[in-house]
């Protein structure tokens, strides 16, 4: 890194960065500027009801799919970012009981990954966790955040079809709901038989 300057500071930052890499072919690039987007890390979690076969989703309007054909709401995997020296389990727990009112059992880690390496710092911690979504359901977030979050529960079936047909338009859900479909069967084994 050649110069960092921070052009901007909010709910996002935003640097502007001077910088030169080593080339694959040896010796380095030339000097490039970049936009860096500065976010927080954040926490995703695919809340499943092996017993009803089900996905707990929610839904909320996103700022960035304003100009989506299909409008600013989205079906999405409850999520928020870390606050202070939380684990990716805690995270997820708050966040579930904020977003969907839904209890967690039996969290699991799937992965961490980079959204949008090409210009952002945020990584996305991918958990999944058992719940009972009997209990889903209702619009729920916090109004101190302008939270307006309704709750969906869906067989796992129609959430793979709305996968399928493009309903289903975020890559953290993408990516969640693809993990199920590969290890759906094998995941109700193992959960079940721990009743």
């Amino acid at each position: 890194m050649l110069a960092q300057e921070s052009l901007y500071q909010g709910f996002l930052g935003l640097d502007k960065c001077r910088l030169r890499y080593q080339l694959f072919k040896g010796g380095w690039s030339n000097t490039v500027e970049r936009e860096l987007l500065k976010r927080s890390d954040a926490v995703a979690v695919l809340l499943y009801d092996p017993e009803r076969d089900a996905v707990v989703l929610v839904e909320q309007f996103r700022v960035g799919a304003l100009q989506d054909e299909a409008g600013p709401w989205m079906l999405e995997l409850v999520a928020g970012i870390f606050d202070g020296d939380e684990s990716p389990e805690q995270v997820a727990s708050r966040e579930s009981l904020e977003e969907a009112a839904c209890e967690l059992t039996c969290i699991e880690r799937l992965y961490r990954f980079y959204p949008s390496p090409g210009a952002c710092t945020e990584q996305i911690h991918l958990l999944l966790a058992r719940v009972d979504a009997s209990k889903a359901g209702g619009v729920h977030g916090l109004a101190s955040e302008n939270e307006d979050i309704k709750v969906h529960v869906l067989a796992a079936e129609q959430a793979f079809a709305l996968l399928s047909c493009g309903q289903i338009n975020n890559a953290i859900t993408l990516i969640g709901l693809q993990w199920l479909q590969q290890n759906k069967s094998l995941l109700q084994q193992k959960w079940l038989a721990l009743e």
